[in-house]
């Protein structure tokens, strides 16, 4: 009975083994066609790289944000990721991905902060500017950033609505490039 459980035990093991191999090289294969550049974001190449941000925001008077972003390639190019975070307890972490739809020739921008807090944002990029926004009637965003100096510096400056009132200015950041 020992012999026989030796060898049910080596042969599961071998099986156990090609198993795991076949995974493993599945997994290097699935959709590793997909990774590749996005043509329809090379405009987003200005922003990669990584930021220092210095800002204020009107509920905060007088108070001066420290902070930093980065923004990077993922899955080859397929989108650009985005990750966020200011050195003040008020404002969440965040990242956020910009992709495209190809047929209708827009942008959009999905992020997500420490909150649990998800949002969709449409997106434009035109010349030097890019703009996010999304209307929502009890809280409409719009942000538009504005690169500068050879896309070493882009200015920023947020607006919001609560309930359709009227816009008002929110988080406004100087982004400096680092790297």
């Amino acid at each position: 009975m020992k012999v026989v459980h030796n060898r049910l035990g080596a042969k599961t093991a071998l099986i156990f083994f090609a198993i795991i191999a076949t995974i493993k090289n599945m997994e290097q294969k699935i959709g590793s066609e997909a990774l590749q550049p996005n043509p329809a974001l090379e405009p987003f190449k200005v922003f990669v790289g990584q930021w220092q941000t210095i800002g204020s925001h009107p509920y905060l008077p007088g108070i001066t944000l420290h902070g930093r972003t980065t923004f990077d390639w993922l899955a080859g190019g397929a989108f650009l990721i985005m990750h966020t975070e200011i050195d003040h307890p008020r404002f969440p972490d965040g990242v956020a991905i910009f992709g495209s739809d190809d047929v209708a020739k827009t942008y959009f921008q999905l992020s997500f902060d420490e909150r649990g807090v998800s949002r969709k944002y449409d997106v434009t990029m035109t010349g030097n500017q890019l703009k996010w926004w999304r209307d929502e009637p009890s809280f409409s965003q719009r942000c538009t950033m504005t690169i500068e100096d050879n896309g070493n510096k882009m200015e920023s400056q947020g607006e919001m609505s609560r309930e359709g009132a009227a816009w008002e200015k929110d988080l406004a950041l100087t982004y400096i490039r680092v790297r």
